[in-house]
């Protein structure tokens, strides 16, 4: 979930849903894809049969799934794990529900990074900012970094990974100052794009809200339409939440639209999940991995 958006495959008329990360999606909890739902719920996200041929080609000869049969008749074996981008970082989704919880407060702790990695070490040093950025640390000048939540361990781990360690300052304060700026709240809306994440999180709760009143008061979904809802859910969840730094609620402007959208998609997520198959084929993998990421702490 963290690994960003990626573009579209093949045009499709959705934000965030690449045809590859379609077929990924319908992965099923014995590891197989069957054509027929993949070209299903590819017609509904408004892509072309040609688009998915290519696509699963394209997939087959990269090694990543073997095809049994031919056309719309035919099942795809996932050769590893294929999820793809639209699987949540469980650890990371927790995270979020326990802050909304109220129980991960703030201790008004600011943790920063610096490093001056030699441009001889380029893609080290390219490769550490981006692991910082993923953390949701915010640069303040070049090669300093700020976060509210404590991430020491992780940084440190991947520095040491790269070979970099030596170079890296880590250092906390309760007294942060950028120019004038001291109050917390004002620091946060300077540092990170909370106008951005916030209406990114709307249009998650725009259509978690709207596919909850379909569940509520519409027909029954036909399977290829629940499959639909739910690849489009973890789209959209997945935009909302990968350039979400999760700031404590004290450094958020009141209300955070985050909050509600993440309780209208959990909600949203049961009813799809909850809604067993016609068929009675298996259940996508990918319900069962939001399960386990969106299950309460603790429990």
């Amino acid at each position: 979930m963290r690994s960003g958006p990626a573009r579209t495959e093949g045009g499709a008329d959705r934000p965030g849903i690449p045809t590859r990360l379609v077929v990924q999606a319908l992965v099923r909890e014995d590891g197989t894809v069957d054509a027929g739902d993949l070209y299903a719920v590819a017609g509904l996200l408004g892509m072309s049969g040609q688009q998915i041929r290519l696509c699963v080609r394209r997939l087959v000869d990269e090694g990543r799934f073997t095809q049994e049969g031919r056309g719309r008749k035919a099942t795809l074996h996932a050769v590893a794990d294929a999820t793809g981008s639209l699987a949540p970082d469980a650890a990371f989704v927790r995270h979020a529900y326990r802050q909304d919880a109220g129980l991960a407060p703030w201790d008004g702790t600011w943790h920063l990074f610096a490093f001056a990695v030699p441009e001889s070490r380029r893609t080290a040093r390219d490769t550490l900012r981006e692991h910082l950025l993923r953390l949701g640390a915010a640069s303040v000048h070049s090669g300093l970094y700020v976060t509210a939540n404590p991430v020491a361990e992780l940084v440190e781990a991947r520095a040491e990974q790269l070979g970099v360690l030596a170079t890296l300052t880590r250092l906390t304060t309760t007294d942060l100052r950028i120019g004038e700026l001291t109050d917390p709240r004002a620091l946060a809306a300077a540092l990170w794009p909370l106008g951005e994440i916030a209406r990114r999180h709307e249009e998650l709760a725009a259509f978690a809200r709207a596919g909850l009143a379909r569940l509520d008061d519409g027909p029954e979904p036909s399977d290829a339409e629940r499959l639909t809802a739910a690849v489009e859910l973890a789209a959209r969840f997945t935009a909302a939440m990968e350039p979400d730094p999760l700031l404590p609620p004290q450094l958020l402007p009141e209300p955070w639209p985050g909050t509600g959208a993440r309780r209208l998609a959990a909600d949203c997520w049961a009813r799809l999940r909850g809604t067993p198959r016609a068929d009675g084929t298996p259940a996508l993998r990918l319900f069962a991995l939001y399960a386990d990421a969106l299950r309460p702490a603790g429990s």
